[in-house]
C-alpha cells in the first residue's frame, strides 16, 4: 500500500493493542529464580529488576497510545481498589500503578508493575466486585511472572530483541505489537489465563469479596462478545473482544469452576462484604459509551471532534468507522474509500509541500491551492499509487491547515475507471470540512452512561425504543445491565441506560 495510507496521523481515536503484556525477551543469561506463587524454581531470562524496567519502560508509550481517562476521581477509585488488591497478593512489595485507559475497547491488560482496564469494560461491569475480578486476573499476570515464562515464545517470535530495544531506547511499542504475533495479543494460553484467575479469585477473597464475581465477569462479557461478533460481521471489520480468559473459556466452564471454589478455601480470607453493586454504578454515571469527546464522535455521515473544533461530512450513505488514528468512510461496495488524519506539519512547511510528503514523492498532476470555508489548504491527484485494495492506481489527495493542524484527505477507488465519478464525492467532502460552530458543540458530546431506577412497569423493550443508540439497542441494553438475552430488570433495581 502507498505511504498515504500508512500515515500515522492524530490519534483521533485510539489504537487497539490488545496484549495482555510485553512478555520476556532474552536480556540476560539464563538462570533460575523462584516463582513468587509457586514457590517453585523457574529457568528464566530476565530478572525482576529488568521486568519491572520492562514496564517503566512501556508505560508512557501505553498512555501515548491509548491515552489517559480524564476523570481523576475515577482514577483514584480504581487505583484505590487495585491497591487493596495488590497488597494481598504474592507481591505485595511490588510498586504497582493502575490506570483507566480512555478506550472504547472492552479490554484490560498489565505490564510488570501496572495494570491497564479500558472504561469499555468497565462499561459492562456491575459491582466492585467485579471490577475488583478483572482487576485481581491482571494483578496475578504480575504475580506469576507470567511475561517471563512466556519467554521461549517470544524469544522464537523475535519478541526479545524488540524489548531489548525498548530498554536501551531503541525500540518502539508498535514493533513490538507487530512482532509478539496472535499468542501475545490474545492472551497467555489457557493455562497461564487460567493460573491468573485462579490467583484472581484469591485476592478477591483474602479482600471479602465473592471468589464467584469472577465467573460473573467471564458470562457478561461473553454475552457482549457474542453480540459484538455479530456486529463486526455486519459492519465488515475486526471484532472488539477481550483477551485472555474470557476467550478460552465459557462461564461454565468445569476447570473454571474448580479455580473459583478452591479460591474459597485460600488462607488469609476477609470479613465478608457485599459486591458494591449500587456504589459501582454510582462510579461510571457519565461514563462515555463508545468514543469519547477527545476522540471524536461519528453521527450519520458526518464526523465530529469537540476537543479539535472541527466536523467534516462525509457523502451519504457511506460508512465512516471513526479508527485509532484515521477517520475512514466507505462507500457501501467497499470499492471506494475516502480517509481522513490529522498531524502536526513541520514548522514553516505549506500544504503543497505536506502533500506531496504525504504521498511519498509521487509525481502528483492537476495541483491547485485549495479554500475551504476559509482555511488554506492543496490538492492534486497521484496518478499511480499504490491502494488498499493491492492494486495501483489514481488517488485525491488534499491537505487543510486548522488549528495548528494539518488535516490529510486521501481518496480512492479499486477500479480505475470509476476513479473519476467517485472523485466528485471525494472534492465534495473535502470541501464541507469546517471549524465547529458553537450550536454544534452538543453534537460532538458521546454518548454517556446514566442511571435510572427501574419501576414495576419499566421495560427493556420501551427503553430501548427511546435509546440514541443505533444498532441493536435493546440488546445493549440488556449487556449493560446483565440482563442478556431477554430478562427484564427488578423493580427498584438501577440501570444503565444511555443518553
Amino acid at each position: 500500500m502507498s505511504p498515504v495510507f500508512l500515515q500515522r496521523g492524530y490519534t483521533m481515536r485510539l489504537r487497539p493493542l490488545l496484549f495482555a503484556a510485553a512478555a520476556a525477551a532474552t536480556l540476560a543469561a539464563g538462570g533460575c529464580a523462584t516463582n513468587p506463587v509457586t514457590g517453585k524454581s523457574d529457568v528464566v531470562t530476565m530478572s525482576a529488576a529488568q521486568e519491572v524496567e520492562l514496564g517503566r519502560k512501556m508505560h508512557p508509550q501505553i498512555l501515548r497510545e491509548y491515552g489517559r481517562y480524564e476523570d481523576e476521581a475515577l482514577q483514584a477509585y480504581v487505583s484505590e481498589l487495585g491497591q487493596r488488591l495488590a497488597a494481598k497478593s504474592h507481591r505485595p512489595d511490588l510498586q504497582y500503578t493502575f490506570t483507566v485507559l480512555d478506550s472504547e475497547e472492552v479490554n484490560a491488560f498489565a505490564l510488570p508493575g501496572y495494570v491497564y482496564i479500558t472504561r469499555g469494560i468497565m462499561a459492562y461491569l456491575n459491582s466492585e466486585a467485579e471490577l475488583a475480578a478483572v482487576l485481581g486476573h491482571e494483578v496475578g499476570h504480575i504475580t506469576a511472572r507470567h511475561s517471563v515464562r512466556q519467554q521461549t515464545g517470544a524469544t522464537a517470535t523475535g519478541v526479545g530483541a524488540t524489548v531489548i530495544g525498548i530498554l536501551t531506547g531503541s525500540g518502539d511499542l508498535a514493533g513490538l505489537a507487530n512482532m509478539a504475533g496472535t499468542a501475545l495479543v490474545r492472551g497467555y494460553g489457557r493455562d497461564m489465563e487460567l493460573e491468573a484467575d485462579e490467583l484472581g479469585a484469591e485476592y478477591l477473597n483474602r479482600l471479602g469479596y465473592s471468589p464467584e464475581a469472577m465467573i460473573d465477569v467471564v458470562r457478561l462479557l461473553k454475552n457482549q462478545e457474542m453480540l459484538e461478533l455479530q456486529l463486526a460481521r455486519q459492519e465488515g471489520r475486526e471484532p472488539r473482544v477481550y483477551h485472555g480468559v474470557f476467550s478460552t473459556h465459557p462461564d461454565n466452564d468445569t476447570r473454571l469452576k474448580e479455580v473459583v471454589a478452591a479460591a474459597r478455601n485460600t488462607p488469609g480470607a476477609g470479613d465478608q462484604r457485599p459486591d458494591g453493586h449500587e456504589a459501582y454504578l454510582q462510579r461510571i454515571a457519565g461514563l462515555p459509551l463508545g468514543p469519547s469527546r477527545e476522540q471524536g464522535v461519528v453521527k450519520g455521515s458526518r464526523f465530529y471532534h469537540g476537543t479539535l473544533g472541527m466536523t467534516v461530512a462525509f457523502p451519504t450513505g457511506w460508512i465512516v468507522d471513526n479508527q485509532p488514528t484515521k477517520v475512514v468512510a466507505s462507500n457501501p461496495q467497499k470499492d471506494a474509500v475516502l480517509q481522513l488524519t490529522a498531524v502536526p506539519p513541520p514548522p514553516g512547511t505549506k500544504p503543497q509541500e505536506l502533500l506531496a510528503r504525504s504521498f511519498g514523492g509521487t509525481p502528483l498532476s492537476g495541483g491547485e491551492p485549495l479554500t475551504v470555508n476559509g482555511l488554506a489548504g492543496y490538492t492534486a491527484v497521484a496518478r499511480d499509487i499504490g491502494l488498499p485494495w493491492g492494486n495501483r492506481g489514481p488517488a485525491r489527495g488534499a491537505v487543510i491547515y486548522y488549528n495548528g493542524l494539518a488535516y490529510l484527505f486521501t481518496g480512492a477507488s479499486r477500479l480505475t475507471g470509476a476513479f473519476a465519478a467517485n472523485d466528485a464525492l471525494f472534492l465534495s467532502s473535502i470541501k464541507t470540512f469546517r471549524r465547529l460552530r458553537d450550536n454544534e458543540l452538543q453534537l460532538a458530546e458521546p454518548q454517556r452512561i446514566k442511571l435510572v431506577k427501574a419501576t414495576a412497569s419499566t421495560r427493556i423493550a420501551v427503553l430501548a425504543a427511546a435509546s440514541p443508540i443505533e444498532k441493536y439497542p435493546a440488546e445493549r441494553l440488556r449487556l449493560l445491565n446483565d440482563l442478556y438475552p431477554d430478562k427484564e430488570p427488578a423493580p427498584g433495581s438501577w440501570l444503565k441506560v444511555v443518553e
